[in-house]
């Protein structure tokens, strides 16, 4: 490895581990910000997820897979920044996608159509639950916590674990359960002291919720016109 790769590398680390901390122990806090970053990466990684379950191809091995990915990531983001309802809908429902995909293959299974279908199913079920109980705060806490722990450890197995980056961008949080039992216990470690972190940060502080894409349709109204004076 030159100078330069080992430094691209490590700054690389660095940046993904800032954003694994920020996203564990203060995904709440900085949740509009944090949201549509997190909703472009989580929509690539699902939409090149989505070309590879029904065609077969490994990860982002292909032109299709990169483009997929990337209209869904921008789709994702776009959603995130935009409505609050949906932000919270993408961050639950990609814990769920993360870790209905990350048992199934736990298991045994490869990664397939089928493996897929039942993450796409975890994901809507666990974000329907979330919006219908009105649980948004405690979601937000406990998936950023889960998502951002996951991004930590995934970071740790790329430079000490050997796994690779591409599987790791798949789903870190389905490498943390099943490469071996220190790292699921770092990994639930991470994730219980960001929880807690979140939690107590912001007992008193809510988010203030938000919908811009209401304010970018709405017209300004019209002054009325003078007519003539009678």
């Amino acid at each position: 490895m030159t100078t330069d790769s080992f430094f691209a590398l490590a700054l690389a680390a660095m940046l993904t581990l800032f954003f694994g901390f920020v996203l564990a122990f203060g995904g709440y806090r900085f949740f509009a910000v944090l949201l549509p970053i997190f909703g472009f990466l989580f929509g690539f990684g699902f939409g090149a997820q989505l070309v590879q379950a029904l065609f077969g191809d490994a990860f982002l091995s292909t032109v299709t897979g990169w483009v997929i990915g990337l209209l869904f990531g921008g789709s994702f983001a776009a959603a995130s920044y935009l409505i609050y309802l949906m932000a919270v809908s993408l961050v639950s429902g990609a814990l769920g996608y993360a870790l209905g995909v990350g048992l199934m293959q736990a298991i045994g299974f490869d990664f397939g159509f089928l493996v897929w279908l039942v993450g796409v199913l975890a994901a809507l079920g666990l974000a329907a639950a979330v919006l219908v109980l009105n649980v948004q705060k405690y979601a937000v806490i406990a998936a950023t916590a889960l998502l951002g722990a996951g991004v930590i450890v995934g970071t740790f197995l790329f430079l000490f674990g050997g796994v690779p980056a591409g599987e790791l961008v798949q789903n870190p949080v389905r490498q943390a359960l099943q490469t071996s039992p220190f790292w699921l216990l770092a990994f639930l470690v991470v994730a219980a002291f960001g929880g807690a972190a979140q939690y107590l940060t912001t007992r008193r502080w809510e988010i203030e919720t938000f919908n811009r894409l209401s304010g970018m349709t709405d017209a300004e109204p019209t002054a009325p016109v003078a007519g003539p004076t009678p």
